[in-house]
C-alpha cells in the first residue's frame, strides 16, 4: 500500500511548486485553417491575421468570453495572475521581472481594474449593502477634529493676557486653521482621486523601501523601476484580499492582511524572514520619521509666514 505524504512532505512539494517558474504550453503541431483569412498554419494563432486557432461558432460561452475581453479581463491570464498573487506572489514577480511578461496580466492594468472593483465593494456592493469608504471616514474624522477645536475655542475661559499673549494665541489659531485647510484638501483629493492618491503614496514609500531592498540575493542589481513594479503587484495582492474581506464586511481582517505584503517582498528578494521583517520595520520607521520632520518643518514655515 502506497504511503500518503505527510504534512511536511506536502509543504515541501508546495514550496517546490511555488519556486518553479511557469511552464508555457508547447506549440501545437496540428495544422489549422484560419476561419478569417483561410490561411493554413500550425500553432495557436494565425500568422497572417492573428486570430486564435480556438475560434469556433458563436455560443453563450463565446459571448461571455467576449464580454470579459472587452474589459481586459481575458488578456494574459487575469485570473491565473490573481491565483499566483495569492499562492506565490514573490515568485510571480520574479518571473515577470525576468522576462515572462506575456504569461501574466500587466501590473498597471490590473491595479486600475482591481481598484475599480474595490470602489464598488466599499461603496455598497457587499453582502450588507454598507458604504465604508476610507476616504469618507478620513474626511469625517478631519471635520470632527476641526469642530472639536472650534468648540474648545468657544468654551475656553476668558483670561486677561498681555499683548504678546494675544498675538501668540492668534498666530496659533491661524496655524491651526491652515493645518485644517491642508487636511481638508488632502481628504478631498483622496476622495476625488483615490487611484492617484495611492499611486503617489507608493511613489513616496517605494524610494525608502528600495534603499533597503536594492541589493537582494535574487536580483543583486535590482532597479528602482523593477522594485516599483514589485510594490505595484504587492498592492494588487493586498487589494484582492481587501475586496474579499470587504465584500463579507470583515474590514478588520483587511487591516491584518497588510502584513501579507511581507510575503512577496521576502520571496522576491530572497532574504530570510528575519531580515525581511527587520528591513521592513526600519524602512517604515524611517518613513514615519521623515513624515514627522516634514510636518514640523511645515508648521515652522507657516509660523514664520504668519509672523
Amino acid at each position: 500500500m502506497k504511503k500518503k505524504p505527510d504534512l511536511k512532505e506536502k509543504y515541501r512539494q508546495f514550496k517546490a511548486w511555488q519556486m518553479r517558474p511557469r511552464k508555457v504550453v508547447p506549440m501545437s503541431q496540428e495544422e489549422h485553417e484560419c476561419l478569417n483569412c483561410h490561411d493554413h498554419y500550425t500553432g495557436r494563432y494565425c500568422p497572417r491575421c492573428g486570430q486564435p486557432a480556438t475560434t469556433t461558432r458563436f455560443s453563450w460561452k463565446v459571448a461571455v468570453a467576449s464580454f470579459v475581453d472587452a474589459y481586459g479581463l481575458g488578456e494574459r491570464g487575469m485570473f491565473r495572475t490573481m491565483g499566483n498573487l495569492i499562492l506565490r506572489p514573490g515568485y510571480l514577480i520574479l518571473d515577470y521581472l525576468r522576462g515572462m511578461r506575456a504569461s501574466y496580466f500587466a501590473p498597471f492594468k490590473m491595479y486600475f481594474l482591481l481598484f475599480a472593483v474595490s470602489l464598488l465593494v466599499t461603496h455598497g456592493l457587499n453582502i450588507r449593502g454598507e458604504n465604508f469608504s476610507f476616504s469618507d471616514d478620513f474626511e469625517s474624522a478631519v471635520q470632527e477634529v476641526k469642530q472639536e477645536g472650534q468648540s474648545e475655542k468657544v468654551t475656553a475661559p476668558e483670561v486677561e493676557v498681555s499683548g504678546n499673549g494675544e498675538q501668540q494665541d492668534s498666530s496659533s489659531e491661524r496655524i491651526l486653521d491652515i493645518l485644517y485647510v491642508v487636511l481638508e484638501k488632502m481628504a478631498l483629493f483622496a476622495k476625488n482621486y483615490p487611484v492617484m492618491n495611492i499611486l503617489l503614496l507608493l511613489i513616496m514609500m517605494s524610494g525608502i523601501l528600495y534603499f533597503f531592498f536594492r541589493r537582494c540575493p535574487n536580483i543583486p542589481d535590482l532597479r528602482y523601476s523593477e522594485f516599483f513594479v514589485t510594490l505595484l503587484y504587492t498592492t494588487n495582492m493586498y487589494t484582492i484580499y481587501s475586496i474579499v474581506f470587504d465584500f463579507f464586511c470583515l474590514g478588520r481582517l483587511s487591516l491584518y492582511a497588510f502584513f501579507f505584503t511581507l510575503i512577496p517582498l521576502k520571496q522576491m528578494s530572497g532574504f530570510t524572514w528575519w531580515r525581511t521583517i527587520l528591513k521592513f520595520i526600519v524602512a517604515f520607521v524611517t518613513i514615519f520619521a521623515l513624515f514627522i520632520l516634514f510636518v514640523v518643518l511645515g508648521v515652522l514655515s507657516i509660523r514664520m509666514f504668519v509672523k
